[in-house]
């Protein structure tokens, strides 16, 4: 019998045929996986790919698709008084509103992070005239979206691979930059519903203990952190796309003269014809280069401007200008908290009032004061 015969049979209960009684006896579906798929034959890649171009399948779809259909002047103010009229009331909250359970801080405690932009690179100058390079990271418009408990969280895609082995924690949903609705889908927007906040540009996810727990609507700011405290910064590097092993891996290259001919920036031989007999995995040879997520661990804080919500933080971070990165308490043994910090985070009061606007490490040699007194 044929394959389009056989598909017939199977799936028209009319025909009745003797190899059919035989065939509706058996388990259909693992017969069509058989016939079409050879498992046997399929292979699997060595190593797994590092890098994706796409968001997970459970991501929510983000981007609204833009039609070509017409709006009038009047329809477009109507959607902006039907968006002015459902957020007018819904404004974050302060922080004497929130009923926030308190709790005392310990070592083991495991704070929130931030979502920042980097703006730049600026040069400091210590008090005895060591320059030091310095990235400048603006806080965005940070708040907490949802918070999701250890026993919830350990049942989810990434929890339950996170916390295989350990005791689960629970997980913060925060939010940065604010954002027209119009952009979003209908199934990204109704991720804000509950708290009542415009829509976010940027999602992130930060893994916390119970006691650093915060309820929805939470702000997060610069005063999230202190001066002299060694923070971690995750990013993407810069994307170079296919570089060859000079740029990528550093190599010296061939000769530049002495008969050397297309020989003057490649790898040399991957492999011999003896014992090796074939390419080793993990091989350095031309490819993609960049665009990898990265962290840089024990970084320190030198300036925090709480009037624009800025930190500076001592060395470079991955990724270029004007990229998206996250601020975290340094997971460095010995570079961690010695003291209460902000828990489970700053609060500004409430007349709106700083303390102080900008605060400068001490080790720093201050703009505008004087370097030589005398």
């Amino acid at each position: 019998m044929s394959t389009l015969g056989l598909l017939r049979t199977l799936f028209n209960p009319k025909i009745v045929t003797p190899n059919a009684i035989q065939l509706q006896s058996l388990n259909r579906t693992p017969f069509l996986v058989g016939l079409f798929f050879n498992h046997d034959q399929i292979r699997t890649m060595s190593r797994v790919k590092r890098r994706t171009t796409h968001p997970p399948y459970w991501h929510v779809l983000k981007n609204n698709q833009r039609t070509d259909e017409k709006i009038s002047s009047d329809n477009l103010r109507f959607v902006q008084e039907v968006i002015q009229d459902k957020y007018k009331n819904k404004s974050p909250i302060k922080g004497s509103d929130l009923d926030i359970e308190k709790t005392e801080w310990d070592p083991k405690t495991k704070r929130s992070g931030v979502i920042a932009r980097n703006i730049g690179v600026q040069h400091m100058w210590e008090k005895d005239g060591k320059k030091v390079i310095c990235t400048v990271l603006h806080v965005l418009d940070n708040h907490v979206i949802r918070y999701v408990p250890p026993e919830e969280y350990a049942k989810s895609v990434i929890g339950a691979k996170m916390f295989k082995n350990r005791k689960p924690l629970g997980c913060l949903v925060v939010g940065a930059e604010a954002s027209n609705p119009e952009r979003f889908t209908r199934q990204y927007c109704s991720l804000f519903d509950e708290v009542g906040l415009l829509p976010k540009k940027r999602l992130a996810r930060f893994i916390v203990t119970p006691n650093a727990a915060l309820p929805p609507c939470t702000p997060l700011t610069a005063g999230h952190f202190v001066i002299g405290q060694a923070v971690d910064v995750y990013g993407k590097t810069i994307d170079y796309g296919f570089q060859g092993v000079v740029k990528r891996w550093g190599f010296k290259g061939g000769p530049a003269s002495h008969g050397t001919t297309k020989f003057h920036r490649r790898g040399g031989t991957i492999g011999t014809g003896r014992d090796k007999a074939r390419v080793w995995p993990g091989q350095k040879m031309p490819g993609h280069m960049g665009s990898e997520r990265r962290f840089n661990r024990g970084l320190k804080i030198v300036r925090i401007n709480m009037k624009y919500n800025i930190i500076y933080v001592k060395g470079t971070v991955p990724g270029p200008t004007n990229s998206i990165v996250q601020i975290f308490d340094t997971a460095l043994p010995r570079r961690k908290f010695t003291e209460a910090p902000p828990h489970p985070t700053y609060f500004p009061p409430e007349d709106g009032t700083l303390p102080q606007e900008d605060i400068w490490d001490s080790s720093l040699h201050v703009f505008g004061s004087p370097s030589i007194s005398v």
